[in-house]
């Protein structure tokens, strides 16, 4: 019996190393299969090396003969590089089909009056789509990704209040030149009983509880050369677009925090705030910045913002 399996043992190829007496190493021999596979492994890492950068020499590193990616630089260049993804993606989104489709939409765009535009549904889905990405890039810092801005710091522009006009005109003037919007600060002007009654007035004009005697008091130095105020929120208080002055009676809020408030006496030293402190904001132009193109397609979606006019 014992013969027999070192007889079938002896059949077997081993590597000649033993231990322990009988416990030995076989030699089996690979598969065809995956010999071949192996080869194939070690041909397409050559082939690889070959057409695409590979191997790292003195600093740099092997290009490869693939070297025919074109695409247009940030700069507006054609640039030739060697290939990798990052330039393979460049090219794609400059050159392939959904590029293709989107340059028609903005060459159509370009061509189109705002009214155009504002009619056609397809135009508008387009303009949606990609002024929500420029958007985001430019405004949204300031403005917030919906819009809604910061109370004392950057305008609500998903509101239909619009400090220099909210026509889609007006609209591409703010976003192309900017705006300096001004108001002097009044601390060493008024006393602080005359400070304590225009915001009293203030308050009056959108419809907020106010001491009857402040407000009247407050009324007459808005109204007259005293305070001056009507020179630019004019006498009714719905202010004058050409200076980019509130509407004081609205609910809207711009600057002071009045929205937010609790209690009368809160609401009213937000309203004085302003007025002993005056404000001082700008908006950059962005004609230099933005292609002409990009400016009509972020007027539309700030005019859909805030509902238009």
């Amino acid at each position: 019996m014992s013969e027999e399996k070192s007889n079938a043992q002896g059949a077997v190829q081993t590597t000649g190393h033993a231990w322990d007496g009988d416990l030995q190493e076989f030699n089996n021999p690979l598969p065809n299969w995956w010999l071949w596979a192996f080869y194939a492994t070690v041909l397409f890492a050559l082939i690889y090396w070959i057409l695409y950068p590979a191997w790292p020499v003195a600093g740099t590193f092997t290009k490869g003969v693939l070297n025919t990616i074109t695409f247009v630089d940030s700069d507006g260049n054609e640039k030739t590089t060697h290939w990798n993804t990052r330039s393979l993606l460049l090219q794609e989104l400059q050159e392939g089909s959904a590029a293709v489709r989107s340059q028609e939409y903005l060459d159509r765009i370009t061509a189109a009056s705002y009214t155009e535009i504002l009619a056609d549904a397809d135009m508008m889905a387009f303009t949606r789509s990609m002024a929500n990405g420029i958007f985001g890039d430019n405004c949204a810092p300031c403005h917030g990704a919906g819009g809604a801005g910061v109370t004392g710091l950057f305008p609500n522009l998903a509101d239909d209040d619009w400090l220099w006009g909210g026509s889609v005109e007006e609209i591409e003037e703010t976003i192309s030149n900017g705006h300096y919007g001004f108001m002097p600060a009044f601390k060493d002007t008024f006393t602080e009983q005359q400070l304590d009654d225009v915001a009293s007035y203030v308050l009056s004009l959108s419809g907020h509880a106010a001491d009857a005697s402040a407000v009247a008091r407050g009324e007459q130095i808005f109204q007259t050369s005293e305070g001056g105020c009507y020179y630019c929120h004019t006498a009714a208080g719905t202010g004058l677009r050409s200076q980019g002055a509130a509407n004081l009676t609205d609910q809207i809020w711009t600057i002071a925090n009045v929205a937010e408030t609790a209690s009368a006496g809160e609401k009213q030293a937000a309203v004085k705030r302003v007025i002993a402190n005056g404000v001082e904001r700008k908006m950059p132009g962005w004609s230099g910045r933005l292609t002409p193109t990009q400016i009509k397609l972020l007027t539309v979606y700030v005019h859909e913002l805030g509902g238009g006019q």
